[in-house]
């Protein structure tokens, strides 16, 4: 398969419960390349809730999408995150909770995140000589957020705003909803994925994850953080 665009995720064990509600929650698996049915019995639109983060599966990121630079290759990508994850340890923290984060809903780290932190500015330093700088255009679509000035210069050195000190660890779980809707649906994921969630929860590997040309995202390969 090709790929237009890398990224390096967090992807939950697919053996989990909680993984695999998750997936089926915003209908898409990244491990098997596979649209999932969305949960039964929600009372709500649950397609329409998840439309937005679905393609990118049930993942938090660790190196945001990009293009592979001129002069590199996937293979060369592929042993630079071997290398990254064997020098690394796993990271364990208290637990997940689901929580919003703005207007949308997400799974955040419980516990100390100094290390989950250490790992993310890992990934986005020591492999970004694999990423092709953003163009004009994509710098002008992030600016219109209103970035701060530490995020725009994230953006200018790094390729996207919201890494290093302004990274925050989230498994997305809905699109942007209104007040009503972000109510309704963290009540009905409290109720179901919330007993199933870790404690402890236990970081235990990285993906290599690519964008092929359907606009989905899929797995390429897992490496166990194993220093």
């Amino acid at each position: 398969m090709t790929f237009l665009r890398y990224a390096i995720y967090f992807l939950p064990p697919a053996s989990e419960a909680w993984t695999g509600f998750g997936a089926a929650w915003l209908g898409w698996d990244v491990e098997t390349g596979q649209e999932l049915a969305h949960p039964e019995g929600t009372g709500l639109d649950v397609a329409v809730l998840t439309a937005t983060p679905r393609k990118y599966g049930l993942h938090a990121t660790m190196k945001p999408p990009f293009r592979l630079a001129e002069g590199q290759d996937a293979d060369a990508l592929h042993r630079a995150c071997a290398a990254l994850a064997a020098c690394r340890p796993a990271v364990m923290l208290a637990g997940l909770e689901i929580a919003r984060l703005g207007r949308f809903l997400a799974l955040r780290p419980v516990g100390d995140l100094t290390e989950l932190n250490a790992l993310a500015a890992a990934c986005v330093t020591e492999l970004d000589r694999f990423r092709a700088p953003a163009t004009p255009q994509e710098l002008e679509r992030r600016r219109a957020a209103r970035l701060t000035p530490a995020q725009d210069a994230h953006l200018t050195r790094w390729g996207y705003p919201y890494v290093l000190d302004q990274f925050r660890f989230h498994i997305t779980l809905t699109g942007r909803l209104d007040d009503d809707l972000l109510a309704r649906a963290q009540a009905l994921l409290q109720d179901r994925l919330g007993p199933l969630l870790p404690v402890p929860f236990t970081l235990g590997d990285l993906a290599l994850v690519g964008e092929a040309g359907d606009g989905r995202f899929y797995l390429i390969h897992r490496y166990a953080l194993s220093r």
